[in-house]
């Protein structure tokens, strides 16, 4: 058998764009892709749990006997600090500057607090 053509169909052939079954890509663990995904993630988890604690504090404020306002504006002045250290720590992890406008959103907390307890 001396032929020399190949009896087999040769597989089409796949654009450069799609992926190759054959010779899948991995992400590796420090790739660009992936740190992004996970500082996303952290500051996510991070800004959330903060913005949690400042809620609960907004949520004491309320159980607290509406004739004392002094301890009910107090908590809501903590919740805003509390409310600024999770824009903060979510800048922070973003390796974004800390003074930015951004920060008066971490006070939503104190004034949604103030014009419930006030």
């Amino acid at each position: 058998m001396n032929d020399t053509t190949d009896d087999r169909t040769a597989a089409p052939r796949r654009a450069r764009h799609l992926m190759d079954p054959n010779a899948p890509q991995r992400d590796t663990i420090n790739s660009a892709g992936t740190t992004r995904v996970q500082t996303w993630v952290m500051s996510t988890l991070v800004v959330t749990t903060i913005l949690h604690l400042a809620g609960g504090l907004l949520i004491a404020a309320w159980y607290i006997d509406p004739e004392q306002t002094a301890p009910r504006v107090g908590l809501s002045v903590i919740a805003g600090a509390f409310g600024v250290l999770a824009v903060a720590a979510g800048l922070a992890i973003h390796k974004r500057p800390l003074l930015t406008p951004w920060l008066l959103l971490g006070l939503l907390p104190a004034l949604v607090g103030l014009v419930l307890f006030v």
